[in-house]
């Protein structure tokens, strides 16, 4: 005949495992944050002025000024605004500078265009129409997104693919998964040993 392990028994080996399982998820929280404490800083903080970047008076993010046009019919091309931004940057700014374009951003509602620049962080705004300079700005808030999502490296280590990016995005995700999941189960777990206790 099978021999039933007591009862008061089976229940200490299940407090037991409970408690093991419980220093596991300590020690894995533990380590994490130690390990990880100044990325989860960075990201808090660059994460916090990302979201405040519109509402920070100009200070993270220009305000998109206007042009004298909305009607997409009397602005200027494309491809003389574009000379008329470089030329600007190199005469306001520097000689210096690089005129790759990473992005031009159309306003229509504005009247106005905006044109990024891959190597650096001056950005500008031009009537659409006139082709006239309404804003030079340094665009902190890429600086600060380059922070958050660790591209910044990618650009200063000149990665073919932004595999920097992407490792370092992929492991403060997984990283914060684990934190949250570990984080759950030490306020979870204790109350559930309590409970168990309580009803024995």
């Amino acid at each position: 005949m099978p021999v039933h392990q007591p009862k008061i028994m089976r229940k200490d080996t299940k407090r037991q495992k409970q408690a093991k399982w419980l220093r596991l998820f300590r020690k894995a929280h533990r380590a994490t944050g130690a390990a990880l404490f100044i990325f989860f800083f960075f990201i808090s903080i660059t994460g916090l002025l990302l979201g405040w970047k519109k509402h920070s008076g100009g200070v993270i993010l220009s305000k998109s000024y206007e042009g004298t046009s909305t009607e997409l019919k009397h602005w200027l091309p494309i491809d003389s605004l574009h000379i008329l931004a470089n030329s600007y940057l190199l005469e306001s700014v520097s000689p210096e500078l690089s005129t790759k374009i990473d992005r031009i951003d159309i306003r229509k509602e504005k009247g106005m265009v905006k044109f990024v620049y891959a190597d650096h962080l001056w950005g500008l705004q031009l009537d659409g129409a006139t082709g006239k300079l309404l804003h030079v700005d340094r665009r902190y808030s890429d600086l600060i997104e380059q922070l958050h999502d660790g591209s910044i490296l990618d650009d200063y280590l000149g990665t073919s693919n932004n595999q920097i990016k992407v490792f370092y995005t992929t492991v403060m995700g997984l990283a914060l998964l684990l934190f949250t999941i570990t984080g759950f189960w030490l306020w979870y777990g204790p109350k559930r040993m309590r409970k168990n206790k309580t009803t024995e």
